[in-house]
């Protein structure tokens, strides 16, 4: 097999090393290092399986049995990292960091070709690969608390923090979790990637935690080659980068001895201060950016040969020879037992089951188990002395019929007082109560530990969502707007959304995504208090949108997300419409028809929501309105006006965006011949072409029209009325059906 110039100044260089006398590896190496020699040596191979992986990828590539893959040829020095730590932090890693996964894979007791294997069958998708299972190939294992990362820029460190704040608020709780409560949690990246939007979350959010004192026991490690893809870093900018707050440590790589201090020096000071530090691990990269990559038509050979005379595994193989450790011959015998080793395991592994169908392939996305979600709404009850305590005077349900937001308050309240690991953060969500008042009352009700404001940053509000929820706890974050969930829509789609799916379910971030949403909100203008796009939340498999319109279904179906985050641990995102927040009456002033009784927890069997089951008004057989959101409250002012008409009306309140309700639409459709779609989205990308498309997916041959709000942001004041969806064109499309 081909030898690049890798693979042949590492043994040019390891065969003109001369050999030293022996020394007893139980005593630590020259300078004043704890490490010893038997355990650098212990490192040393596991720096040399990640570079033996690097050239069985490439075999596999030319053998066209593997794929793209991104390697660790010149970051070997993460194993530093990896041996300074427990097996039991939660790490979430970099995708060059193969070093630290095998250091960590062996520091767990397994045997060597475990981890050489694990990351052998993602090479090659094999359906046994140990966490994606062929689904990608990522760094993870649920034994390693290792959490599998699927981005290749820096959107796990959001999580990361996250993580880093579960650690500690589960300990304030008494909650269990699934960490130590001294655990450090790791999380490394690379040098370009520290520009990113959300590294610059991440790092903010630690330092701004930090700032109030408050625990956050993160260890950053940024594995600086000096270049993204083509794009050089500046000399000396990650160093500027760190913001005050986050304590620096830095190393060059190929110094063993010092990148194993400073690792240790940094974990120590993360591990006993309880405070967030970064590691600036000065790397290589070594065999180009990735299998595809063409380095030479970016990089002189100058620089090239600059950074083999830096390889870090040359620097450890002179370590061990001149620390009399081992012998130059000796070092590149084993090098070629172990090459010949790896490359006939990645044939071996080649050969290993891959997945065959579809439903194997998506298996893992978002499994549903309704009758257990079901079982843990009607479990998810406080003993009656808590709920007294939360409530005060008047139980809800003693409380007579309540508004939208009532309702979602007192289902909050209800939700923390039996959950001690359930939390409630966002902007404002605490003292002042959220800015439409939904939440308030519940910190002082529940205090600062369980209710709590965050920083105004969409990245770290999803960030602590994502680390408390594979953490063990509940969140529910609050996005104020709907517009600024797409500040940050990657922590969903790119880290929440992947996370069951890319480990087979053994690691979940189970979360309740509260976003105050929809349009016709006076007061308030512009396109970004005022907003009816959801097709970017639509688009992402195996997220549930729950988009409730009165106040019975609202507290309905936020219990019903928290029981399906709690049990299945689903993504959901609950879609709440400010203009129906405080609203009332439903035909006429003082009807009181858009209120509704908090039903007592004795009932929640009852009335309890299942996920993707649609609800029915009327029992007309004319037309069928098919609504959602705001557009329930106009589709049924407009159907009363039909009836009394003589037409014979019915509405579906979709009420689950995601998944549709299609069983419980093609009913309603067949039952009339003919559908209206009031949908206040927009018509292009809106939710109607979806329903649409459902209908005649399923052979439904009726009459379909729809009425949207334009392709067009939302204006300030009365002039958003000429935009958006209204109930004059509901009824009057209606009339044109009916003829």
């Amino acid at each position: 097999m081909a030898r690049d110039t890798v693979e042949t100044h590492f043994t040019d260089a390891v065969a003109a090393l001369q050999a030293a006398a022996p020394r007893d590896p139980d005593l630590p190496l020259p300078g004043g290092t704890p490490l010893t020699g038997r355990r650098f040596a212990e490192l040393f191979d596991h720096q040399l399986g990640s570079r033996l992986l690097d050239i069985a990828a490439r075999e596999l590539r030319r053998e066209e049995k593997g794929y793209y893959t991104i390697g660790s040829a010149g970051h070997e020095s993460n194993a530093m990292v990896a041996a300074v730590l427990r097996d039991t932090d939660p790490a979430l890693l970099h995708y060059r960091s193969g070093a630290f996964y095998l250091t960590r894979s062996a520091d767990a007791g397994r045997l060597p070709d475990e981890g050489l294997r694990d990351v052998l069958l993602g090479l090659t998708a094999s359906a046994e690969e140990p966490v994606a299972g062929g689904r990608h190939k990522v760094f993870g294992h649920p034994d390693l608390a290792v959490i599998p990362q699927t981005s290749t820029i820096a959107s796990h460190l959001p999580r990361a923090v996250g993580v880093a704040f579960a650690v500690e608020q589960a300990r304030k709780l008494g909650v269990p979790s699934r960490w130590p409560e001294d655990s450090v949690v790791v999380c490394s990246f690379g040098d370009a990637s520290i520009n990113h939007a959300s590294a610059l979350s991440g790092l903010n959010t630690a330092a701004y935690v930090a700032y109030q004192s408050l625990p956050m026991p993160i260890l950053f490690v940024c594995e600086d080659n000096g270049i993204g893809i083509s794009v050089r870093t500046p000399r000396g900018w990650v160093e500027r980068a760190v913001p005050r707050g986050v304590e620096y440590f830095s190393a060059d790589g190929d110094d063993p001895v010092a990148a194993y201090d400073a690792a240790r020096a940094a974990a120590e000071y993360v591990r006993s201060r309880r405070a967030p530090a970064l590691l600036h691990l000065k790397t290589v990269r070594l065999m180009g950016h990735a299998g595809s990559d063409v380095e030479s038509s970016y990089r002189t050979r100058r620089e090239v040969e600059a950074d083999l005379a830096r390889d870090p595994l040359v620097a450890g193989a002179r370590l061990l020879v001149e620390s009399g450790l081992a012998a130059p011959d000796d070092l590149l015998t084993r090098y070629e037992a172990s090459r010949d080793h790896v490359i006939r395991m990645a044939m071996e592994t080649a050969r290993r089951p891959k997945l065959t169908s579809a439903a194997e392939v998506v298996a893992p996305l978002a499994p549903r188990r309704p009758a257990d979600v079901a079982a843990a709404v009607t479990s998810a009850v406080a003993e009656p002395a808590a709920r007294d305590h939360a409530f005060g005077r008047a139980l809800p349900e003693d409380q007579g019929p309540l508004t939208l937001s009532q309702a979602i308050n007192r289902t909050l309240a209800d939700a923390l007082a039996a959950d001690r690991r359930l939390l409630v953060f966002g902007e404002d969500v605490a003292r002042k109560g959220g800015v439409y008042g939904v939440t308030r009352g519940l910190q002082k009700r529940f205090g600062a530990n369980q209710v709590f404001d965050t920083l105004l940053d969409e990245q770290s509000i999803f960030g602590l969502a994502l680390g408390s929820g594979v953490s063990g706890l509940l969140p529910v974050p609050e996005i104020q707007y709907l517009a600024y969930l797409h500040n940050a829509l990657d922590q969903i789609r790119g880290e929440a959304a992947t996370l069951s799916y890319f480990s087979r379910g053994a690691y979940l971030n189970p979360m309740v995504v509260r976003v105050a949403g929809y349009a016709y909100q006076k007061g308030f203008g512009g396109h970004f208090h005022n907003d009816n796009s959801i097709a970017a939340l639509r688009d992402i498999p195996g997220v549930v949108i729950a988009s409730p319109s009165r106040p019975d279904d609202a507290a309905a179906m936020l219990r019903t997300c928290l029981a399906a985050a709690r049990t299945d641990g689903s993504v959901c995102v609950y879609l709440e419409p400010i203009a129906l927040y405080t609203t009332r009456d439903l035909f006429e002033d003082g009807d009181n028809g858009w209120l509704a009784p908090y039903t007592p927890p004795a009932r929640w069997a009852e009335v309890h929501v299942p996920i993707g089951r649609a609800r029915s008004y009327g029992d007309g057989r004319d037309l069928t309105i098919v609504t959602f959101g705001n557009g329930l409250r106009m589709s049924l002012r407009a159907a009363v006006r039909l009836t009394a008409d003589g037409f014979g009306c019915r509405v579906l309140d979709l009420r689950w965006l995601s998944p549709l309700p299609t069983a419980d639409l093609l009913s309603a459709a067949e039952l009339t011949g003919k559908v209206l779609i009031a949908d206040e989205t927009r018509r292009s990308g809106g939710v109607s072409e979806s329903i649409v498309a459902e209908l005649l997916d399923a052979g439904f041959t009726g009459q379909i029209a729809r009425v949207n709000s334009l392709d067009s942001f939302i204006p300030l004041g009365d002039a958003a009325g000429h935009v958006l969806l209204s109930e004059a064109e509901i009824e009057a499309t209606a009339r044109k059906m009916l003829g």
